[in-house]
């Protein structure tokens, strides 16, 4: 009977998030991911634009509240009849190339093996929480069918106003990376937009998996090399790749408060540090994702370095090193009991890892022994195909 009341109970809790996310998700926008929030107030007064919800940002921020950006009468009129311009716009960006459109920047013929999938690329952890969450019975269908259609169509609308779609011939030298990254990761290309924004930042979303994009601010182009650019794009394709975009807009609902509805506020605490810890799992899934398509683990350091302190004005100037001699420095110092109490409450506020640790961590995997499994499997089909030509 305890067995049946608890399924009972937890019916309705999934039913009532399924309410929550037709009522909230066409208000709903957070605040910009890679800033305090008064930075943040201070760009809304300029008028800059902030991440769209649900996405999975780059860059790491604290849990934050959602605000109203979004009339849903009107959004929902307008994704009606924008849609089929949408899809439109899309295929012509993806088909009209050019004949001086430049070809890749670097030639990474890799092929990966019809055996490659996402869990050959997801941390342990990611694993871990991600197992534990498909283990709440029928939640990931309820935002899959009621809100991620929803979702997808506004926002994708949003980008099309306010963004530039890469294409053949609108940016094709970002548009190169995209296909090389997704060529390697055995997907398909999603839409890309570059966004004006002076926060280097890039993010995904996709929820029902019909229209997943990618953003990518101008700052962060400005920022990186092409290689690096590549590796941030492919660490977007990687949590496409994965399907993360169900569960990030479980943890935006939980972001809204709706821990309070349920009955047993430990039982909800108890959810909500899962989904965190999986955020911030997921983000080491990604990084591999970007390992893959880099080949080259100072690349994706360099990424992490920069987006924790680079600047144009340091170029040339910063160490991956030095950044990697770094992180031993903090592991050290949390490795005190001080230290580990300090460590472990601020990680609770994050959604990303810390950069020093994410640098730590893809370093230790480019030397694990499943990478170099991955890396020789495509070693060794590559040079079958050559053989054979």
């Amino acid at each position: 009977e305890k067995i049946m009341a608890g399924s009972r109970t937890l019916s309705a809790l999934l039913g009532l998030l399924g309410l929550c996310v037709v009522l909230i998700l066409p208000w709903a926008r957070p605040l910009g991911a890679s800033v305090p929030k008064e930075t943040q107030a201070m760009q809304a007064r300029k008028g800059s634009s902030s991440l769209p919800w649900p996405s999975m940002s780059l860059a790491s921020s604290r849990r934050q509240a959602l605000t109203p950006a979004y009339h849903p009468r009107e959004q929902a009129n307008r994704c009606q009849r924008m849609q089929q311009d949408i899809l439109r716009m899309r295929a012509t960006a993806g088909s009209s190339a050019s004949s001086s459109v430049p070809g890749p920047p670097t030639s990474k013929v890799i092929d990966l093996g019809a055996g490659f999938s996402s869990n050959s690329i997801r941390h342990p952890l990611d694993l871990q929480y991600t197992r534990a969450l498909q283990s709440l019975p029928g939640i990931d269908a309820v935002i899959r069918s009621v809100g991620g259609s929803v979702a997808e169509q506004v926002l994708g609308l949003d980008n099309v106003g306010r963004g530039v779609l890469v294409g053949p011939t609108q940016a094709p030298k970002i548009y190169n990376l995209l296909k090389e990254a997704c060529d390697i990761l055995q997907m398909k290309p999603p839409a890309l937009y570059i966004r004006q924004n002076p926060n280097p930042n890039a993010y995904t979303l996709a929820i029902s998996g019909r229209q997943p994009l990618i953003v990518v601010h101008t700052a962060l182009i400005e920022l990186m090399n092409e290689q690096e650019l590549q590796a941030v794009i492919a660490h977007e394709l990687g949590h496409l790749k994965c399907d993360h975009g169900v569960w990030l807009t479980i943890a935006n609902l939980f972001s809204l408060g709706l821990t309070r509805l349920l009955p047993i506020p430990l039982f909800a605490d108890t959810i909500e540090d899962n989904i965190m810890r999986w955020v911030r799992s997921a983000e080491l899934t990604c990084d591999r994702a970007a390992m893959l398509v880099a080949q080259d683990s100072s690349v994706v350091m360099s990424v992490l370095m920069k987006l924790a302190g680079g600047c144009k004005a340091l170029e040339g100037q910063l160490s991956v090193d030095a950044f990697l001699e770094q992180a031993r420095t903090y592991e050290e110092a949390a490795s005190t009991p001080i230290g580990w109490y300090l460590r472990n409450a601020e990680a609770r506020q994050l959604t990303h890892p810390l950069p020093v640790m994410r640098a730590r961590e893809i370093d230790q995997w480019s030397r694990s022994p499943e990478y170099r499994r991955l890396v020789k499997q495509q070693q060794l089909q590559h040079q079958q195909q050559a053989d054979k030509s």
